[in-house]
């Protein structure tokens, strides 16, 4: 199997350092503040780019998560059963019509991938082809740039050639979508460069944040709809 170490970073200043904890946090906020904009002010795209940070840092997390946890099946399997309850309310608040599946279906498939790379890794290319390509015809968020992205993180090391590929992955997507929205998670890398390693305070209220804020939003945004109806 191929190992990486937790903390490939050692010499990060330790007065910046950040836990897990802390990082949990900062892509919650970013994607908080992400989801407002797109729902609430769709003509403001400064919500959007300030949440560009938050998809890389859940993809840090889950690259984290695989390399620490006691089973991975279990964690897969909170994934998809939070990634298939989140759903209705993904649709609802985005008022979509669609097939359209949410980001925990994305890094679910990214865990896979991740894990199975770690026991086979003479066939880990093909591993995250495979992976690629089954989000993009599931059309989970951010296709096979996500997975590639959660690909790319697990090999994170602060050095020229890394940078090299991080920012080749980005041009790629822009050269596809033809939007600068994207680009904006070019520097997310830093923060992975400040993380330490340790897991910091528990967060088992972190599961529940994704419906949980999906639900809120939605529920402000009937609110709002009804009230100008009247």
């Amino acid at each position: 199997m191929t190992e990486l170490p937790t903390n490939p970073h050692p010499s990060a200043p330790q007065y910046f350092a950040l836990s897990n904890y802390w990082i949990k946090l900062l892509a919650g906020s970013t994607m908080m503040i992400d989801h407002i904009g797109h729902i609430f002010f769709p003509d403001d795209p400064i919500w959007r780019l300030i949440g560009r940070l938050s998809f890389p840092l859940f993809c840090w997390l889950l690259v984290q998560g695989e390399d620490h946890t006691r089973n991975v099946w279990r964690y897969a399997g909170r994934l998809l059963l939070l990634a298939f309850l989140s759903q209705p309310l993904y649709q609802w608040t985005y008022s979509l019509n669609g097939s359209d599946l949410n980001i925990l279906f994305t890094l679910a498939i990214g865990l896979l991938c991740l894990r199975g790379s770690r026991e086979f890794p003479a066939f880990e290319l093909p591993i995250w082809l495979v992976g690629a390509l089954l989000a993009t015809l599931l059309n989970s968020n951010y296709i096979a740039y996500g997975i590639a992205m959660i690909g790319l993180i697990r090999h994170f090391r602060p050095t020229v050639s890394w940078w090299a590929g991080w920012v080749l992955l980005h041009g790629f997507d822009f050269a596809l979508s033809q939007s600068v929205t994207q680009l904006f998670a070019l520097p997310a890398p830093l923060i992975f460069y400040l993380a330490n390693g340790k897991q910091g305070d528990r967060a088992r209220w972190f599961y529940l944040f994704y419906p949980g804020h999906l639900l809120l939003l939605g529920l402000i945004n009937w609110y709002l709809a009804r009230s100008a109806v009247g």
